[in-house]
């Protein structure tokens, strides 16, 4: 299997912050490679045990290795089939649980899952292979108004309408195929200005609309009730404003009920040190709640 090397973000953080307890169990609800569970395991005693979720099947197996822990166990599920995940292990609940709702770098470099178009592959960006419309797909065979009102909501691109109207053109030439291909139409449409490629919104816009991010980003706090034993805590990893205003807003009401209390008011941020370190934590936001009754 191929080596991806992975730095979890904020993970020491994290990891103070959400390891209350030794013996506890803990979810991950997004295992990626993992390196949060990584850091989760060394706090634990022996009884502890990490639950890994990802929907993603490779990832699961570079996780298994990376970690090589027999307190891990893994599922190949979403986030959203937490409590499945938890009731099939015979608990009523867990101690605290990440939501990382960033993309693995082992998934960006890796060409063949059509995430990032610094490396030239087939438009797919699905988590999971097996199921969905890929980005080839999407990109080929939705409306013009449809992918521009993708562009602007996922991807807050202010050229959405001009960089739609430019893939309708091109695709009546010849169906988009490569990750490549779609970067070159997008820079046509609206050259470079700056250090960011024009295309970066697009691609984050098409990967949040194959996996049907935003749903699961909304669903997952209501899940917390069902999830988090009294005590235990929930942290969010997001990495664009959009999702950090969903858990923003659903971190108050749930606070505003009565039943969890937030850890951090103030969002908190990688320091400019692991920022310099791994470029990729820029964006990351970071906010806690806990379940108080």
């Amino acid at each position: 299997m191929s080596v991806f090397k992975h730095i979890p973000i904020l993970a020491a953080e994290i990891a103070e912050l959400l390891i209350t307890d030794e013996n506890g169990i803990y979810l991950d609800g997004t295992l990626g490679l993992g390196g949060h569970s990584g850091f989760f395991i060394k706090r634990l005693s022996s009884a502890g045990r990490v639950l890994g979720l990802d929907k993603d099947a490779q990832a699961l197996k570079m996780a298994e290795e990376n970690v090589n822990d027999a307190r891990l166990k893994t599922f190949n599920l979403s986030y959203t089939e937490a409590v499945s995940a938890i009731k099939s292990e015979g608990l009523k609940g867990v101690n605290g649980a990440l939501f990382d709702l960033g993309l693995s770098s082992y998934q960006l470099d890796d060409a063949s899952r059509g995430f990032s178009f610094l490396n030239d592959g087939p438009l797919d960006m699905r988590f999971d292979q097996s199921k969905g419309l890929s980005a080839k797909e999407i990109i080929n065979s939705y409306a013009a108004d449809k992918l521009s009102k993708i562009f602007a909501l996922y991807g807050e691109e202010r050229n959405a309408e001009k960089i739609a109207l430019a893939i309708c053109a091109a695709r009546r030439e010849s169906p988009l195929e490569t990750t490549s291909a779609l970067a070159k139409i997008i820079e046509r449409a609206v050259p470079r200005f700056g250090k960011t490629h024009p295309a970066t919104k697009v691609f984050q816009a098409l990967r949040i609309e194959v996996n049907g991010e935003l749903d699961c980003v909304k669903s997952a706090p209501a899940l917390l009730k069902d999830i988090l034993l009294p005590g235990g805590r929930a942290a969010f990893l997001t990495f664009h404003s959009t999702e950090d205003r969903i858990i923003k807003f659903a971190f108050k009401e749930l606070a505003a009920g009565g039943d969890f209390k937030l850890v951090n008011k103030k969002v908190i941020e990688p320091s400019w040190n692991e920022i310099k370190a791994n470029p990729r934590a820029r964006s990351a936001k970071l906010r806690v709640i806990e379940r108080i009754k």
